[in-house]
């Protein structure tokens, strides 16, 4: 690897397969040459800059990804990833989403929380209850993952980061209407229902898959990004994890997710 590590080729190379859709194997000679990313630090890195190439605007927020045992054992990973939501790939309630070139083929049920003020870096890291004190929504979400990497289970944790941690397409559904701050989180539980040309099928899923607690999540995401040296900014939103197995997709696919007193969010799925 080149002792000048530089971020901008090994992003620069993920963004050119995203586009094409063509999935990428391993990296080509010239972004070893400038040093492919070899750990977290150098995978956010290569993700940041894979964000300023793909999109003119700010960021909408932050995704989570692998915040089940069960999601880091699938992609070998210590530990939950984060990526950025791009103002692009961020659709409505009830959108129609191509399948284009996802490979993954799954849809995900989240809680999603708005920030009300900014929450800078700084050496001490946040606690739940203040985290949770910047939160001005609660809405619900789909996240539609996908990967540039071929094979994404073994592509390890600086690779999945730079690769903006599987992110891809992203329904931001309503906002919950009702209050929500008394509820316990870790114990609500989603129902969701995927129905097709050919098939139908349920799923069930609980709050406590998302590290426990989607609040726990979010804290972790604050943490995650003052470590970085980046504020979590009023406005933008996180995801914060499926809440049960990722929902097997197909074109002509539409996913109904039932949050209970919460809400609803759906999605469907064109060819």
């Amino acid at each position: 690897m080149s002792l000048a590590f530089n971020p901008d080729t090994a992003a620069q190379c993920l963004l050119s397969h995203w586009q094409s859709g063509q999935p990428l194997g391993a990296w080509p000679a010239h972004v070893l040459a400038d040093g492919a990313p070899v750990d977290r630090p150098q995978g956010y890195a290569v993700q940041a800059a894979l964000a300023r190439h793909a999109s003119a605007r700010p960021a909408v927020g932050w995704k989570i990804a692998a915040t089940s045992e069960a999601g880091q054992r699938h992609i070998g990973v210590s530990g939950p990833l984060a990526g950025r939501l791009l103002a692009e790939r961020v659709h409505a309630h009830g959108a129609s989403l191509s399948m284009g070139s996802n490979r993954m083929a799954v849809a995900e049920p989240e809680f999603v929380f708005r920030l009300g003020v900014d929450l800078p870096p700084r050496e001490q890291a946040y606690a739940q209850d203040e985290v949770m004190a910047a939160v001005d929504a609660l809405f619900l979400g789909l996240e539609v993952p996908n990967a540039r990497w071929a094979d994404f289970v073994s592509a390890g944790e600086a690779r999945l980061i730079a690769d903006n941690a599987c992110a891809h397409e992203f329904v931001w559904g309503p906002q919950v209407p009702v209050p929500w701050r008394a509820l316990d989180l870790s114990q609500h539980r989603v129902q969701a229902q995927v129905t097709g040309p050919a098939r139908a099928y349920q799923r069930g899923g609980i709050g406590a898959n998302v590290l426990g607690d989607p609040r726990r999540a979010l804290t972790w995401l604050v943490n995650e990004l003052s470590a970085l040296g980046l504020t979590l900014a009023a406005g933008q939103i996180v995801t914060t994890g499926t809440c049960m197995p990722p929902l097997e997709i197909m074109a002509g696919d539409r996913v109904d997710a039932d949050f209970g007193v919460l809400g609803q969010v759906s999605v469907s799925f064109t060819p």
